[in-house]
């Protein structure tokens, strides 16, 4: 068998489902042919294989690629001075409903350009791509306008043409109300669905609608004619939920068949529930709960108990979680909310492809799959969630290229 490059004598971290735990493979090999895996495994039952370049891993760690399934990458401007105003007291409802919050980085990214939209994102990319990152979530919400939400989309997609990540855009229009609908949700909500969402879908600009399903966003009735207009255009269903208040939004979610439902800190076993029927994956965001200081936690225990599957994102935003670190969100989530490291890194990787609906791509390590790797100059898996402010990245291949 010829193959364009042989990776050996590599430690594995599959995350193969038929293999326990990580999926650990030591003293192996992995082999990529035209950007897919064609094999993952010993060197001992590695077949001939003729390869045009052998790199020797000496004895490093290989993982699938990251993946951060939840960002906000794609904004102007930013809200330092409502993190001042947190430190001295205000909530972060207070501060959405004084006008500050999500609709203060609207105006800043209505009048920033194509351009500088790229521009500023692309320092918070590049960020991650050099903490192993191969796959990211771009979220669209800033805009709240058919013009400015199309802008931040076409935004997400000239970043994944800079740079070497694969994109998946999710369009947010449902993230807060705009100023010029201020007093008439329902008339904003008829846009979304009637307008937007319709526009996104025929310009292939997204893969997946979300929506913001809290007492400071949009109500679960509004939602749900969001989600059934997503359904109706043939897009995929993520939804914010149950951040803040229990409204019943992960079991909604799970009705419309939701890839995942995000936050949670505040799901009821129902909500648990409803998920683990509906195959939906639990995000946690650590970053946002850290930087909010909220002091109610996911039922992680819970989403075990149902075998709700668990990813991990940094949420990067500008009010709530500005962290650009996939690796430092593991942390915090083994720290914050007791996830195992196996936990961790499962939710950075093949989780996270779940959450995005691509798992049969991308996730672990298998025939078949996109050859996205991430090698690390690591003694045992454990580094990658128990150090702090430490990049243990060797090397960064997608699509079987460095």
């Amino acid at each position: 068998m010829h193959v364009d490059r042989l990776w050996t004598n590599a430690q594995l971290v599959t995350l193969r489902a038929d293999l326990p735990a990580l999926g650990v493979i030591e003293n192996a090999t992995i082999a990529s042919k035209d950007g897919r895996i064609v094999y993952a495994g010993t060197q001992a039952e590695q077949p001939l294989i003729k390869a045009t370049e052998t790199i020797d891993c000496e004895g490093r760690w290989i993982t699938p690629g990251l993946i951060d399934c939840h960002t906000h990458l794609v904004h102007a401007g930013n809200r330092s001075r409502e993190f001042e105003l947190r430190l001295e007291g205000a909530t972060y409802e207070e501060i959405a409903r004084a006008g500050g919050g999500i609709v203060s980085t609207m105006t800043a990214t209505r009048e920033a350009t194509l351009e500088e939209l790229v521009a500023s994102a692309l320092p918070r990319l590049d960020a991650m791509l050099a903490e192993g990152v191969t796959t990211i979530e771009i979220k669209s919400g800033y805009g709240l306008s058919l013009y400015d939400e199309m802008k931040m989309l076409l935004a997400a997609a000239e970043l994944g043409r800079q740079r070497s990540v694969s994109v998946a855009a999710t369009f947010l229009g449902a993230h807060a109300l705009p100023p010029e609908y201020a007093g008439n949700p329902e008339g904003y909500i008829d846009a979304v669905c009637s307008e937007m969402i319709p526009a996104v879908a025929a310009a292939g600009l997204a893969s997946a609608v979300d929506a913001f399903c809290e007492g400071i966003g949009f109500t679960p009735g509004q939602v749900e004619r969001v989600l059934a207009a997503a359904r109706d255009h043939g897009l995929q269903v993520k939804l914010h939920a149950e951040q803040l208040s229990n409204l019943g939004g992960a079991a909604l979610a799970a009705k419309f068949g939701a890839l995942s439902a995000d936050h949670l800190e505040h799901l009821d076993e129902a909500g648990v529930a409803a998920m683990a029927a509906a195959g939906s994956v639990a995000v946690l965001l650590p970053g946002a709960f850290y930087f909010t200081r909220e002091d109610r936690k996911p039922p992680v225990g819970m989403l075990r108990t149902h075998g709700v599957p668990m990813a991990i994102a940094t949420d990067c935003n500008p009010g709530t979680s500005p962290l650009t670190s996939p690796l430092l969100a593991m942390n915090m989530a083994a720290t914050f909310f007791r996830l195992t490291v196996d936990e961790c890194i499962a939710g950075m990787t093949r989780e996270a492809a779940r959450a995005l609906g691509r798992l049969h791509e991308v996730g672990t390590l298998e025939p078949g799959k996109i050859c996205d790797l991430a090698i690390w100059s690591i003694e045992r898996p454990a580094e990658l969630v128990y150090r702090i402010g430490f990049n243990p990245l060797y090397m960064r291949i997608r699509e079987g290229e460095r």
